[in-house]
């Protein structure tokens, strides 16, 4: 069996000196690398350097040219794709897509994925295929790019750090702040509420910064929410990773959920997360609008909402990712009278959103991902 070669890489994926995505695709079905291929490189701003069947020869591939990202399937023959993404991250960390079939076991694997260092998940339907990969093209050469300008030493630190959680039943108060049965009853009508929200929006990187996060997090007295771009299917997968290691309790959204004290809302895969009002309370409102930033949830939809119906009693928080989505939203937010944090540079694995939030006047303050929760446990807390 082949080794992975063991030379230094860059800190952020591409080739130092490249001005193309040089990309690996590693995938047993030979229709999915023949189309990957084509789609791939019909964008200018990417060069597939190779396309094998299995880990092994990805290895040897790897040792003689070594690509700036490699686009991974999770089953395969001979070793599967997680397996492979664990001996690179420890030899050579480098950015990992992953191209997985929705089903809920390979939803599961590929959350394990994700702490284990890969940037970004892609689902591929078992049928129609090629047809898929055609029409979201633009999406997976967008997801490619964004994943080569990660740095690998933030995405490798996280994993280690995050893999000590793995095993570690999360510490739950006997008496829950609030069930999830039957919590989407209406309330009577209030006109003021001291109910405090917590709004988290995050892409590239984000799985691991919200691990980072909300495993160091105990039970707060403020409902959070949560819009990290996710293919469909996969966040609730997502969610109950998360809820195994975390005191707060987390779940993936459903229409009419209250936002409580000690529990995250995840936004589902491929519908927008907004909340609104019912009296005193919040609660999460699901639905199939437009895509908005190219993405479906979006932070700024979130965020937007949050500015709406919550205002001054809540918190805004934009971590790492590609792009500008939910810069404007936490600019509502901050304009409302929330307060609003942007993770900084120094501890994104990609500086993107943040940055955007920053340069439109919307972060009132930029803290290092270890700060995170320290200033959600002070906001919770104030009077």
């Amino acid at each position: 069996m082949s080794a992975i070669g063991s030379t230094p890489a860059t800190t952020r994926g591409r080739t130092a000196g490249t001005t193309r995505t040089r990309v690996l695709i590693v995938d047993d079905s030979a229709v999915v690398r023949q189309v990957l291929t084509a789609v791939l490189s019909a964008d200018p701003g990417i060069e597939v350097v190779g396309s094998v069947a299995d880990p092994i020869f990805a290895m040897a591939r790897m040792n003689r040219d070594w690509p700036d990202v490699v686009v991974l399937d999770l089953e395969m023959p001979r070793m599967d794709g997680l397996t492979f993404l664990r001996r690179l991250m420890a030899v050579r960390p480098t950015p990992v897509v992953i191209c997985s079939t929705l089903t809920e076991e390979n939803a599961t694997t590929s959350m394990r994925a994700m702490a284990a260092g890969a940037m970004a998940v892609v689902a591929k339907p078992r049928e129609g295929l090629k047809h898929f990969l055609q029409e979201e093209s633009a999406d997976l050469v967008a997801t490619i790019k964004s994943a080569a300008a990660g740095d690998m030493r933030r995405v490798k630190a996280a994993s280690v750090a995050l893999a000590s959680h793995a095993s570690r039943p999360a510490p739950r108060s006997t008496a829950a702040p609030g069930a999830r049965t039957g919590d989407r009853v209406g309330a009577p009508a209030l006109e003021v509420t001291t109910e405090r929200v917590v709004a988290i929006g995050c892409s590239t990187g984000g799985t691991q910064a919200l691990e980072v996060v909300l495993t160091a997090l105990p039970r707060i007295g403020a409902g959070i929410v949560i819009a990290q771009h996710m293919p469909e299917k996969f966040t609730a997968a997502f969610a109950a990773r998360l809820d195994s290691v975390c005191s707060t309790e987390v779940v993936e959204a459903a229409d009419g959920d209250r936002v409580l004290p000690g529990r995250a809302l995840v936004a589902p895969g491929g519908r927008h997360l907004r909340i609104e009002r019912d009296g005193a309370q919040y609660r999460a409102r699901i639905d199939d609008g437009p895509r908005v930033n190219r993405h479906r949830p979006s932070v700024d939809v979130l965020f937007g909402s949050v500015a709406h119906h919550a205002g001054p009693n809540a918190l805004g928080i934009i971590l790492t990712g590609m792009g500008d989505d939910g810069a404007r939203g936490l600019l509502q937010m901050r304009q409302a009278g929330a307060r609003t944090l942007g993770q900084d540079e120094a501890s994104c694995v990609v500086y993107g959103m943040p940055l955007a939030a920053r340069g439109m006047g919307a972060v009132e303050q930029e803290v290092a991902l270890g700060d995170v929760g320290r200033v959600m446990q002070q906001f919770a807390s104030a009077s």
